[in-house]
């Protein structure tokens, strides 16, 4: 059995209370507004012991070098905490980048959006008879803002490695337009983003014949 637990934030032995950093009481995770300071104006706090961020090391080191381009630089660029692209390591692999749906339904309305998916199966798992879609990938586009793509979902082998790259094409502005304009690899899992036709508001299945 294997559980992932997260991290416990430890600042309640450190003296933010002596100088009035407020923290949750519950978790010990410190609020902060979108440019990592406190309560406090003259005190900031990044990584893990943020309420309410994602718990990656390669986040915390963005967010390091923003806030000091800030303080020290002269830039005004922030984090974005929401397009960061991450993975379950699990044996088939889970990679997302964006808003999970219900965020997305929660911050633009289900209206807004059109919600694109497939089920798919790997070249690789045809000689070995693995199970057939039993893989899944998903886009969420938001209608208002040229059907961009708000959020990439995918459940299948190296999930990590076709996230990273389609992160930087959501930094970019990715819309669903140029999702389809986009020449796939065949055969690849990754190919599976440049010709998904089936939404789910047409309730229409999304079951796969072959690779």
């Amino acid at each position: 059995v294997l559980l992932a637990i997260g991290r416990d934030a430890c600042t309640r032995n450190i003296g933010l209370q002596t100088i009035g950093v407020k923290i949750n009481e519950k978790n010990g995770k410190v609020p902060v507004n979108d440019e990592e300071q406190t309560n406090v104006p003259h005190v900031y706090a990044i990584g893990d012991i943020l309420e309410g961020k994602l718990e990656l090391t390669p986040v915390a080191i963005q967010a390091g070098k923003l806030l000091a381009q800030r303080l020290y630089g002269g830039s005004s660029k922030k984090c974005d905490y929401i397009n960061v692209p991450t993975t379950v390591f699990t044996p088939l692999e889970y990679g997302s980048c964006g808003y999970p749906e219900q965020k997305a339904i929660d911050e633009y309305g289900e209206q807004n959006l059109e919600v694109y998916h497939t089920l798919f199966w790997p070249l690789e798992w045809t000689v070995p008879g693995r199970d057939n879609n039993t893989c899944y990938a998903k886009v969420i586009c938001n209608k208002q803002d040229n059907n961009r793509v708000i959020g990439l979902h995918v459940l299948g082998p190296n999930a990590g490695e076709v996230t990273q790259g389609f992160a930087a094409a959501i930094k970019c502005g990715l819309t669903k337009e140029l999702l389809d304009e986009t020449i796939g690899i065949h055969p690849t899992c990754a190919e599976v983003f440049t010709t998904m036709d089936i939404t789910k508001s047409s309730g229409q299945d999304i079951t796969q014949k072959g690779c």
